[in-house]
């Protein structure tokens, strides 16, 4: 079983669920979601439509809340857990073993069991003041991240995105224990 989790980025929601169908096709998956995710409508789309995708791909409600999210270690191991897309803000807490949110909660759990943890980065603060969290969260036991490159390096000249492309085959190298790389592109 695979834990796949969504934070609010939400201009990236689009192509996490086109990873998320496909990663259905070959695992159970069990959809987590951040408190945006899970309950902020946006211009890219209404929250109880995120839901009730992730919901019918899965096969599983979506867990949203972090008392629902803390059992995803130990008590519910998963063989991975996959955090796409993750926010700088998610990406920060992780750093400092924050876990006031679903995403993060499950995290902590999930990381208990010494298994993988990938990460796909969307962040527009990643070259600036979320370098360190990179910094800290690639020094971690059974953490990984998704290749990632500028999106805009003129227009956000400190926005890091993942290659949303790579995200199944950074999936499958962790399992293996191995950071697909190159980690910047």
């Amino acid at each position: 079983m695979i834990g796949y989790a969504m934070c609010g980025s939400f201009c990236t929601l689009q192509t996490s669920f086109d990873i998320l169908e496909k990663l259905c096709a070959s695992y159970d998956v069990v959809p987590i979601m951040s408190y945006m995710t899970y309950g902020t409508d946006t211009r890219f789309g209404e929250a109880k439509e995120f839901v009730y995708r992730a919901e019918a791909l899965c096969g599983h409600r979506v867990i949203h809340t972090v008392e629902d999210a803390e059992p995803l270690g130990p008590a519910c191991p998963l063989e991975a857990l996959l955090i796409c897309p993750c926010t700088g803000n998610t990406l920060a807490k992780l750093a400092r073993g924050i876990t006031d949110t679903p995403v993060c909660m499950a995290a902590k759990a999930h990381l208990r069991s010494d298994r993988p943890l990938i990460i796909a980065l969307a962040s527009n603060d990643a070259l600036s003041a979320n370098l360190g969290n990179i910094a800290t969260l690639l020094g971690r036991k059974q953490v990984y991240l998704v290749p990632m490159k500028q999106d805009d390096p003129i227009g956000k000249p400190h926005s890091l995105v993942a290659d949303f492309s790579m995200t199944i085959d950074a999936l499958s190298a962790a399992l293996e224990g191995r950071q697909l790389r190159p980690l910047f592109l």
